[in-house]
């Protein structure tokens, strides 16, 4: 019987990750491992605690000390879940800064690891082909035009006027600038543009993909 199959796909806001990557772990049959979604409940585990989110340490204490898990889609934090907290504003204003810090992601990658070696895994994020899963059967760096990121995030929250594309688009290239310090694509991922592309066509390139990357 064949290992499991474990696909990283990496790359910055709005280039699409989260809806190829569902879509794609759908196809291969295991599970999706949305790791922003654990940096979220990090981050109100950090708010919780009353620790401060510009201080690594202490955000890191924090990470190690909570208990993150992902279950049909839904975020647990310590047990409770969290999914529809982390989604919301405070959470969403502070998780860049939260995850930012190295020692935290140090700390959650264990969270973001679990399962992987027995059920195999979609994992998304920004680090996963290089931090979280560097033996991966395939990595993906998926990338867009700012101007169609900045759309995509500004549809997902039912605001398309064209001071929030710019306000969105701002965002995102702060992100870009910070991420472009320390997060890159593996050495060996596909980059892959999906500017012009549909989610059928991207998630069966990468399914064929996959199939050739798993057997290496």
């Amino acid at each position: 019987m064949s290992a499991p199959r474990v696909v990283t796909i990496d790359g910055p806001g709005g280039a699409g990750k989260s809806t190829i990557a569902r879509a794609l772990a759908e196809r291969l049959g295991v599970p999706h491992v949305d790791t922003g979604a654990i940096y979220r409940a990090a981050t109100l585990a950090v708010l919780r605690a009353g620790a401060d989110p510009a201080d690594p340490a202490g955000c890191a204490l924090v990470a190690a000390e909570a208990r993150i898990d992902r279950a049909g889609g839904r975020t647990r934090l310590d047990g409770e879940d969290v999914e529809d907290v982390i989604r919301g504003a405070q959470v969403t204003g502070l998780v860049s800064q939260v995850s930012d810090h190295p020692p935290v992601r140090v700390a959650l990658l264990d969270a973001q690891r679990v399962g992987l070696r027995e059920h195999g895994g979609v994992v998304e994020g920004r680090d996963a082909g290089t931090a979280v899963a560097p033996d991966a059967d395939l990595k993906v760096w998926l990338t867009a035009s700012p101007e169609v990121r900045a759309a995509r995030r500004a549809a997902q929250l039912g605001e398309e006027s064209p001071e929030v594309r710019e306000r969105l688009a701002a965002d995102l290239a702060r992100r870009d600038a910070s991420d472009a310090l320390r997060m890159r694509p593996a050495e060996d991922a596909m980059v892959v543009d999906t500017s012009d592309r549909g989610v059928h066509e991207l998630v069966e390139q990468l399914w064929t993909a996959a199939q050739t990357g798993a057997s290496r």
